[in-house]
């Protein structure tokens, strides 16, 4: 097979050859293969022609169980070989990400029904790496210590040597590491604290390997949203400081579960502060032989750093339910932060005298000065309070202060929806009742393509929707007993998906004291490295999966997902992110807090039928529903065709 995988008559138009091809496909190829023929799906691959041939913006809506993601790779794939630059799919998390490429998944149906060579990698979060500096640290700590050495033994022969890599490869995912539990792996993963510019082991990093590896694709680089925006937010900075981006120069973007963009937009635009890091990052320029001017003016910025932290701190409330504390902005917080600014910039013009003089290592020097710049834009926002949404979180070394632009919509129409390439956010859930407005007013995004094809599965015969009755208004108690009764009715094969950690965890708690479970095996988000805990639950028909961020991308078709039960409407947090969008909304409930939590209630329901041999319960945790005449009227707008919300 040459370079596409049908024969290209230069004389036509290309992405009408692709759509030909791709027809051909799902009509004849796939199903002599055992595919079934679905409308839907052929529907949705003459829509994405339109994006792809006019270089647009497309919200591609398609049920579950239309065949979405074969249709976007089959153009991503050919549209990549036409324009000879890789096509990015980025995925919500690092989950969707292993669903896509597992054995057995898309990209393997792709490659081998079709007999087509597929150059897809993976271009993972750095978070999703080991970091050696904080393994060093975990193995000679006081906790784990066993764990954390057995760990460091298992790391490639070349990490422990001095000489020049003749061979290596990538290692550290946190994907070989399953039996690691979330708090295990945060001690010896990458965090944005860590310093890697003068890091002597970074050219042996994992996660530095594995961009030389994924660089290279002639395809596909899959990706999580995240990284894909700080691929964005970081690609000037990068460039300046001589560095690589993130990303190579990609031809088009699929974001899938869409609907997610907004919110890894916002996480990746965020500025974090600690004094910690600043006070071990300035101290370096005291090193080198400098002027007694600049040298005051370092203590100056660390007393005063130090100082503004612990006015912070006093002013920190927490959140229920979070782990960000919201801050009270009084004028006291706001003299000694902009007191800061202003010793910050007196550095600044310091080193500029200090650069002419040459007295300082200009690697160094550079390195600071971007972390200066960094907090300047971060500091510059609270001179003006309409502009941004802060928060502070608190760890072993102390509080910072994470600081983000109150909207995304400018960076993302300048360096995303100008970039005059196909687009497509794929999603089973873009519209709310039926609009996109929702979704393309959080991305700034006012010209756009747009479609919507519904599930070609019989919901009414496969699915039952219940909404519990409690006596008392639904107490944690109340819904422990529903949960029980309905875990015995299906004999597990459950999925239960909480609002929050701390609900979670008083669920793992308490059921371990439940005698008429014990029969049942029950798996906890956290608990374990997240697919290989997919992995778990699929290969025991009867367990329980009991997970805070599975909403989307869970695909578990079979008996073993016979039962979900959804512990509260997920609305929004009340946390600063979101107080920000209420505050700036005419009609914070109707506007932000219904949306939101529709979206999110259709992904969940979504992961209950995933073949159309799949059946089994949704329950909704919510006593409210009873009385609430017009928040059950939305609820029943997004059950699918045919499908009644019972009360038990």
């Amino acid at each position: 097979m040459g370079r596409y995988p049908f024969a290209y008559d230069h004389a036509q138009p290309f992405m009408q050859q692709v759509s030909d091809w791709i027809a051909d496909i799902f009509y004849e190829v796939l199903p002599e293969a055992g595919f079934e023929v679905r409308d839907e799906q052929i529907y949705m691959a003459f829509q994405l022609e339109r994006a792809f041939a006019d270089k647009s913006t497309i919200f591609a809506e398609a049920g579950v169980g239309t065949g979405k993601t074969l249709v976007y790779l089959l153009y991503a794939i050919c549209y990549s070989r036409f324009m000879k630059k890789p096509a990015i799919i980025a995925c919500a998390d690092e989950s969707l990400i292993e669903q896509l490429v597992k054995p057995g998944g898309d990209i393997d149906k792709i490659s081998r029904h079709l007999d087509l060579v597929i150059d897809a990698r993976l271009a993972k979060s750095p978070d999703q790496y080991v970091c050696l500096v904080k393994l060093d640290e975990a193995r000679f700590g006081h906790e784990d210590t066993g764990l954390y050495r057995e760990l460091h033994e298992g790391l490639p022969d070349f990490v422990h040597t001095r000489e020049a890599l003749q061979t290596f490869h990538a290692y550290g995912d946190r994907k070989n590491y399953p039996h690691l539990n979330d708090e295990q792996w945060h001690k010896v993963s990458w965090d944005a604290y860590q310093d890697c510019f003068v890091c002597d082991k970074r050219h042996r990093c994992g996660q530095t390997l594995s961009r030389e590896a994924y660089r290279r694709s002639a395809d596909l680089i899959i990706c999580s949203h995240d990284f894909y925006m700080e691929h964005v937010w970081t690609y000037d900075g990068r460039k300046r400081e001589g560095q690589l981006p993130l990303l190579p120069d990609h031809c088009t973007v699929v974001f899938d579960e869409g609907h997610l963009m907004e919110s890894a937009a916002q996480k990746a635009l965020t500025y974090k502060l600690k004094h910690m890091v600043f006070e071990e990052l300035v101290i370096r320029l005291l090193k080198g032989e400098v002027r007694e001017t600049l040298a005051v003016c370092i203590d100056q910025a660390i007393e005063q750093s130090e100082l503004m932290f612990e006015v912070l701190e006093s002013c920190c409330q927490p959140i229920v339910g979070s782990d960000r504390k919201q801050i009270v902005i009084n004028d006291r917080l706001l003299r000694e932060i902009h007191r800061l600014s202003d010793i910050l910039s007196e550095i600044e013009e310091e080193l500029v005298f200090e650069g002419e003089m040459f007295t300082l290592n200009d690697y160094q020097l550079k390195i600071v000065e971007e972390h200066l710049e960094m907090m300047q834009k971060a500091l510059a926002l609270f001179r003006n309070d309409q502009t941004f949404i802060c928060w502070a979180t608190e760890s072993i070394t102390g509080l910072s202060l994470v600081i983000m632009p109150r909207t995304v919509k400018e960076v993302l129409k300048e360096h995303v929806f100008s970039s005059k390439m196909p687009i497509v956010f794929s999603s089973a859930t873009l519209s709310v009742e039926g609009s996109f407005d929702y979704v393309a007013n959080s991305l700034g995004l006012d010209k756009y393509l747009s479609f919507s094809v519904d599930s070609p599965f019989d919901y009414a015969e496969r699915m039952e929707v219940i909404a519990p009755k409690w006596a008392s208004g639904g107490t944690f108690q109340e819904k422990m007993e529903s949960a029980v009764q309905l875990l015995k009715r299906t004999e597990g094969r459950a999925l239960i998906l909480f609002p929050t950690h701390e609900e979670l965890q008083r669920f793992k708690r308490e059921i371990k004291g439940r005698s008429d479970c014990s029969e049942l095996t029950f798996l906890f988000e956290g608990d374990q490295e997240i697919s290989h805990l997919i992995g778990s639950f699929q290969g025991d028909e009867h367990s329980v999966l009991s997970a805070v961020t599975l909403w989307e991308g869970l695909d578990i078709p079979g008996p073993s997902l016979s039962n979900v039960i959804v512990w509260s409407l997920p609305f929004p947090p009340q946390d600063p992110v979101f107080n920000a969008k209420r505050q700036a909304s005419t009609s914070p409930y109707e506007e932000v807090d219904i949306p939101y939590m529709l979206l999110r209630l259709r992904q969940g329901i979504g992961r209950l039928i995933r073949t159309r041999e799949d059946s089994g319960i949704i329950a909704i945790f919510n006593d409210e529903l009873h009385d609430n005449v017009v928040l059950r009227d939305h609820i029943v707008r997004i059950l699918p065709a045919g499908v009644t919300l019972k009360s038990e």
